[in-house]
């Protein structure tokens, strides 16, 4: 089930549909100092990559862990520890994605 999420292939194909041959490059933000993995010069694509590794890491984990617990080899806490981080981990991206697909609603509304 997690091996789905291998690739971030579906947002080069969204950034490539909206990218047209004479566009100039968008300009990359630097993230606020407060932020806690800010690093200097990444822009919003990179973050979003580090929020989809790390979402994926945390579902291989749960889920091999509760694969573990199935076969007697981790202990009651560590399957719903694990698991919990998991379902944490998921609903921190559904927010996010939320969030962007709203913005996105938001920007193709304005008028030109």
């Amino acid at each position: 089930m997690i091996d789905a999420i291998a690739s971030l292939s579906a947002f080069d194909k969204a950034a490539s549909l909206f990218r047209t041959e004479g566009a100039a490059p968008v300009q990359r933000a630097s993230l606020p100092a407060a932020a806690p993995q800010a690093v200097p010069g990444a822009d919003f694509g990179d973050l979003m990559a580090q929020l989809a590794s790390g979402l994926r890491t945390s579902l291989s984990t749960g889920e091999a862990v509760a694969i573990s617990g199935i076969q007697g080899k981790a202990s009651t806490q560590q399957v719903v520890e694990a698991v919990m981080q998991a379902e944490q981990s998921l609903q921190t991206a559904i927010a996010v994605r939320d969030k962007v697909v709203a913005a996105y609603l938001e920007l193709s509304r304005m008028a030109i």
